[in-house]
C-alpha cells in the first residue's frame, strides 16, 4: 500500500484548476500516460531550457540571435497585402534605434489593440537582423508596464505537444506544486535543499543555475533517482544473492580435458575471470556475476568451463541465449569440446517439438543431460532439471530481470552469470548490473588480425559492388548488411529482399538470404550454405549481429551505416576478422551525414576496443538507446543524465550497500522515508520484495 502523504503526487492531474477533459488528452500524451498523468509525472517534466528576461538592452546593445526583452515606442502597422503571404509589420524604435516586428497571419484589430500606435510596449523574443535592420518574428511577449510587473524573470522553457503552450505547463505545474508538499528526508547526509523544494526551484528559478541540469536543485533530484534505482538493485541483490548457496566444488578434471581440446591457450583476462567465477560457486553465498567481452574475447569458453566445474561436482548447467541462431552457434562451439571431454550436451528451442522434445525434456529431468543450450524455451512450464546449479544468460540486456530469476528458478540455490559481447559503460554497469560482481575480457585471442574499416557514401555504391565481385572472384567470403526486411511506407531504407535481388542479378547463386522473418529451417540453411561456402555473399538483417562465426568471412558492408548505434555497429564488424585473412568493414552512408553520425563512423574507424567504443556510444546516444533499454524494459531515467550527473553514481551506490547492510527491510528511522523515495520513482519490483518480506 502506498502511504497517504504521497497521495497529492498520485493525485490525477485532471484534479488541478484548468486542466478540463480537453487539456487532458494533450497532457497525457506529452507525460507519457495515456491513460492518465498524474501530478508526480508533471512535476517529473522538467524544463529544457530557460528565458533570461533580465536582460534588458536598447536596441543599439542587442546582441542579434539572443533572447531580450526591450522597451519600444510603437510608430506604425503595415498590415499583410490581400492575397500576400507577407508577413504583417509593425514598425517601432526606442532613442537609440529601429526595430521591425513581423508576425505572420495577423488580424488587423487584433494587432491594433496588442501595439497602438503612439504607446510604450515591452517585448520579449529573438532579434534576428533581415536585410541589416533587428527584426523580432513573433515576439514571445508584447506587454505594457503592469504586464512586465508581473513576468518572471526567469522564464522556463518545456518540451511541449501539439494543443499546449508553454503557459498551460507552467500553470499546471504552479498548481501540482501547490497542491504538494515537503516530505521527510531519505538521503543519509541531509542536502541544502529537501526534495520538494528542490522541485519548485527547478520549475520556478530566480537564477539560470536554478533550471540547469547541473545545479544544485536538479543534482538533488538527480541523485534520488539515482539511490531510489541502487537501493532497487540492492534490495534485489539481498533478496536473491544473499539467500545461501550451494557451494559447487569441482575436481577440474573435466575442466582440464576441454583446455586440451583447444586449439589456443587461455587469454590472461578468461584466466582471472575463470578464478572469479569459481571462487563465487565454491562460496556459500550465491553467483551474481556479469561477465562482459569484446568481440570474439571468448566469452562461451568461459561459460563452459564454469559449467564443468558444476558439472565435476554431479550438478547441472543451463545456458540460455536471446535468439535461434545464437543458441545454435553456442552449440556449434561448445558441441566438439564437450564432446572430447565426455560432457553430454542437449539443444532446447522452440523448434523441438513432439517425441523428440519429449525424450529430451526426461533427459533432463533424470540427469542424463549436464548442459542445455537453448532460448527462453528453457524457463517454460514443464521444464525441469535433476539438479540445476549454473544458469548462464547470453546477451542479458535482451531479457529483463525476471527472465533471469525464472531461469533461475528452475532449481536450487542456482548460481547466475550473464554475459554481453556488448562492452557496456561502468556507470551503465552501476545503473543497471549494480546488483551484480562484473569481469571483463578485454584481450583477442592471438592471430586476429585487424579490420580495415572504411567509409563510403551510398552514391558510390557501384564501386563497391564491382570490388566485391573482384573478392568473390578469388573465393572469398562477404556479409551484406541491410537495416530493414521490407520497404515499408515511411521508411526508403534498402530492404534486404530488394538487396538480395539486385546482388542476385550480378552474382547469381552465391547469394544467399537470411532475415528475423524467416523459419528457423530456413535461417539454419542459409547460414549453413554460407558456413560450407556453397554460397559466398550472405545478404542479411542485423540477425547476424552476435555470435555469428564465419572465419572464412572476410569482408563486411553496412547499408545505412549513419542509422546504427555505435556498439551495434562494432558487432557486426566483428562478424570479420575472425580467422587469418586480412578482413575489410565497408561502411555504406547516406549524404548529408549528420554530426553526431560523422563522429560515429569516425570513432568506429579509429578504434577497435569495445569498451572504448562503448563510452563513446553513451555520450553520442544517452543511456537508453546504448542498452536498447527503451524496447527492454530497463528503467529509464526521467531527471538523471547520466554524462551530467554519473559522478553521483558511486555515491548513490555506497549509501544504498550500506543502507540495506544496516537495515535490509527497511524498517529503521529511515527506513519509511526511504519506502517514499522507492514509491516516488516506482521502483516497484523493490517495494513489493520489501511487502513480500
Amino acid at each position: 500500500m502506498r502511504p497517504d502523504i504521497l497521495n497529492p503526487y498520485f493525485a490525477s492531474i485532471t484534479g488541478l484548476p484548468g486542466i478540463g477533459p480537453k487539456l487532458a488528452r494533450p497532457f497525457n500524451r506529452l507525460l507519457g500516460h495515456e491513460e492518465g498523468a498524474r501530478v508526480l509525472d508533471l512535476l517529473m517534466h522538467l524544463p529544457s531550457s530557460t528565458i533570461d528576461r533580465r536582460a534588458r538592452p536598447t536596441l543599439s546593445q542587442v546582441v542579434p540571435d539572443t533572447v531580450v526583452t526591450v522597451e519600444i515606442h510603437v510608430d506604425r502597422h503595415v498590415p499583410t497585402p490581400r492575397g500576400s503571404r507577407a508577413p504583417y509589420r509593425v514598425y517601432a524604435h526606442d532613442e537609440t534605434g529601429d526595430l521591425v516586428l513581423a508576425f505572420f497571419k495577423a488580424e488587423r484589430s487584433w494587432m491594433e489593440r496588442l501595439l497602438p500606435v503612439g504607446e510604450t510596449r515591452w517585448v520579449s523574443g529573438t532579434v534576428t537582423l533581415y536585410d541589416g535592420i533587428p527584426q523580432m518574428v513573433h515576439p514571445d511577449r508584447v506587454v505594457d508596464a503592469a504586464g512586465l510587473a508581473k513576468l518572471p524573470p526567469i522564464e522556463p522553457i518545456y518540451p511541449l505537444v501539439e494543443g499546449l503552450g508553454h503557459g498551460h505547463v507552467r500553470r499546471a505545474v504552479e498548481a501540482a506544486l501547490a497542491q504538494t508538499a515537503e516530505l521527510p528526508e531519505w538521503q543519509a547526509e541531509a542536502p541544502v535543499i529537501g526534495f520538494h523544494a528542490a522541485l519548485r526551484t527547478v520549475h520556478q528559478p530566480h537564477d539560470t543555475l536554478d533550471a540547469n541540469p547541473a545545479g544544485p536543485a536538479w543534482r538533488r533530484l538527480a541523485y534520488d533517482e539515482l539511490l531510489a534505482g541502487q537501493l532497487a538493485l540492492a534490495l534485489l541483490r539481498a533478496r536473491t544473492v544473499k539467500q545461501a548457496g550451494r557451494p559447487s566444488i569441482g575436481d577440474g578434471a573435466l575442466a582440464r580435458r576441454i583446455e586440451a581440446a583447444l586449439p589456443f591457450s587461455l587469454t590472461g583476462s578468461q584466466v582471472e575471470a575463470l578464478k572469479a567465477i569459481r571462487a563465487d560457486l565454491a562460496s556459500s553465498d550465491r553467483m551474481l556475476r556479469l561477465l562482459q567481452g569484446d568481440v570474439g574475447s571468448g566469452k562461451t569458453v568461459v561459460a563452459l568451463l564454469a559449467a564443468a566445474t558444476v558439472i565435476e561436482a554431479g550438478r547441472q548447467a543451463a545456458l540460455m541465449a536471446p535468439t535461434e541462431i545464437l543458441a545454435r552457434q553456442h552449440l556449434k562451439t561448445i558441441e566438439p569440446l564437450a564432446r572430447q571431454a565426455g560432457l553430454r550436451v542437449a539443444l532446447l528451442t522452440g523448434r523441438e517439438k513432439g517425441r523428440a522434445r519429449e525424450q529430451l525434456l526426461a533427459a533432463l529431468a533424470s540427469g542424463e543431460i549436464d548442459l542445455v543450450i537453448g532460448t527462453h524455451a528453457l524457463f517454460q512450464e514443464g521444464v525441469s532439471f535433476r539438479d540445476l546449479a549454473l544458469a548462464v544468460v547470453d546477451e542479458q540486456h535482451r531479457f529483463g530481470v525476471h527472465q533471469r530469476l525464472a531461469l533461475a528458478s528452475k532449481g536450487e540455490a542456482v548460481d547466475v552469470l550473464v554475459m554481453t559481447a556488448t562492452p557496456i559503460p561502468r556507470t551503465l554497469v552501476l545503473t543497471y548490473f549494480g546488483d551484480m560482481d562484473s569481469s571483463e575480457l578485454r584481450e583477442k585471442p592471438a592471430g586476429r588480425q585487424p579490420i580495415d574499416t572504411r567509409a563510403i557514401p551510398s552514391d558510390r555504391l557501384d564501386e563497391v559492388v564491382a570490388r566485391l565481385g573482384r573478392a568473390l572472384a578469388e573465393g572469398r567470403r562477404a556479409y551484406w548488411i541491410c537495416p530493414l526486411v521490407e520497404e515499408s511506407e515511411s521508411s526508403d531504407l534498402a530492404a534486404a529482399e530488394a538487396r538480395f535481388a539486385d546482388l542476385q542479378a550480378h552474382f547469381g547463386a552465391r547469394v544467399g538470404l537470411v532475415h528475423g522473418k524467416m523459419k528457423g529451417a530456413e535461417k539454419d540453411a542459409a547460414m549453413a550454405a554460407f558456413a560450407a561456402g556453397q554460397t559466398q555473399l550472405l545478404v542479411a538483417t542485423t540477425v547476424v549481429e552476435v555470435g555469428v562465426d564465419v572465419p572464412e568471412a572476410s569482408i563486411i558492408v553496412i547499408e545505412h551505416a549513419e542509422r546504427f548505434g555505435l556498439a551495434q555497429l562494432h558487432q557486426l564488424r566483428g562478424r570479420v576478422g575472425r580467422g587469418d585473412i586480412a578482413s575489410t568493414c565497408l561502411l555504406v552512408y547516406r549524404r548529408p551525414l549528420g554530426e553526431v553520425a560523422r563522429q560515429r563512423l569516425e570513432a568506429l574507424r579509429s578504434s577497435e576496443d569495445g569498451f572504448f567504443l562503448a563510452e563513446q556510444d553513451l555520450k553520442l546516444r544517452g543511456e537508453g538507446d546504448v542498452l536498447g533499454t527503451r524496447q527492454s524494459g530497463f528503467p529509464g531515467f526521467r531527471l538523471a543524465r547520466l554524462e551530467i550527473h554519473g559522478d553521483l553514481l558511486e555515491r548513490a551506490r555506497a549509501e544504498a550497500t550500506a543502507t540495506v547492510k544496516n537495515d535490509s527491510d527497511l524498517v529503521g528511522p529511515r527506513g519509511a522515508a526511504l519506502r517514499l523515495l522507492l514509491h516516488i520513482f516506482e521502483r516497484d519490483v523493490a517495494v513489493k520484495l520489501l511487502s513480500a518480506g
